[in-house]
């Protein structure tokens, strides 16, 4: 389905298009260029093509787990394949487990899906994207173990030790009471890290981290139970916009388009969910965490047969 000749338009991946922000946001690039949406679910995949063919974009489907390795190098080579100039990729897929659970590998399946994923795929499309392409990576300040807003809401922060110990579920004592939130917290720390690292790395692209703000109503935090969903839909989400921070899937799919079309050409940049810049942890903002993060991901990852 790559376009040719005059007709030949930039394009830019999206991960995780077919709900929340993701959804949003694939609709926002259709009018920038083609849209190629890559996920796990090809009937939902369908359906978010179809909407954007219907209102004359153009869009590609590209079936892949983030969770998987494996499925993400698969789904990498496919996305080469179609030979469009890539001009930007936009991590968003992302997972927030109340009940932990494991991948393939028998890695914790949030790690694996939120830091693991998209740092596997991005390395893998480097080669394949255009000079002066921008990786947008939708992150979290819940990382930042000082966020008033973060600590509120229960997290306490990335706890983080290595990478192997997050594959394995394992995060330094004293985190929260609440499951799955200092898997969630790390994840989102690590994926910051490397977006840092990356920008020092490789001048030639443009590596910029994206923290949207908190909407309810995104199914993030898809595994709980049927009343905390509704309950998150009908009855907290519509008071979003009323609390420091809250957002909605709209207005984050402007931040991130305008992000990722990335007018200034700025790189290693953070911005939150009126698009203002922000930093991240101290923890997060230091070169040398930002490398071992990256080191160890990336030993981790080459465990991983192709």
């Amino acid at each position: 389905m790559a376009a040719s000749g005059s007709e030949e338009r930039q394009a830019y991946i999206i991960t995780g298009p077919t709900s929340g922000y993701g959804y949003r946001t694939a609709l926002e690039l259709a009018g920038h260029g083609t849209v190629v949406l890559a996920g796990r679910n090809p009937g939902r995949l369908g359906e978010v093509q179809r909407t954007i063919e219907g209102n004359g974009g153009r869009a590609v489907t590209v079936v892949g787990d983030l969770a998987d390795p494996v499925s993400v190098r698969r789904a990498a080579g496919e996305i080469a394949a179609l030979g469009l100039p890539l001009a930007g990729l936009v991590n968003n897929a992302g997972i927030m487990q109340t009940k932990a659970t494991q991948n393939a590998q028998g890695w914790d399946m949030t790690f694996a899906t939120d830091h693991l994923g998209p740092f596997a795929l991005t390395e893998a499309l480097i080669p394949h994207l255009a000079d002066g392409a921008t990786v947008v990576s939708v992150c979290s300040a819940v990382e930042d173990p000082g966020r008033r807003q973060a600590v509120i809401s229960g997290f306490r922060g990335g706890r983080y030790i290595s990478a192997e110990a997050s594959a394995r579920g394992e995060w330094t004592p004293g985190g929260a009471s609440r499951p799955g939130l200092d898997a969630y917290a790390t994840s989102k720390q690590c994926e910051l890290a490397a977006v840092l690292a990356f920008a020092r790395e490789t001048p030639r692209l443009r590596f910029i981290a994206v923290e949207p703000g908190f909407s309810p109503a995104t199914g993030l935090a898809r595994d709980a139970g049927a009343f905390a969903q509704f309950a998150a839909r009908y009855v907290v989400a519509p008071l979003t916009l009323l609390i420091p921070g809250g957002t909605s899937p709209d207005r984050a799919a402007q931040v991130i388009t305008s992000a990722v079309l990335n007018e200034p050409g700025v790189t290693g940049a953070y911005y939150g969910e009126k698009g203002q810049p922000m930093t991240g942890s101290a923890l997060v903002q230091d070169p040398e965490f930002q490398d071992r993060v990256v080191a160890e991901t990336r030993a981790l990852l080459a465990t991983v047969a192709a």
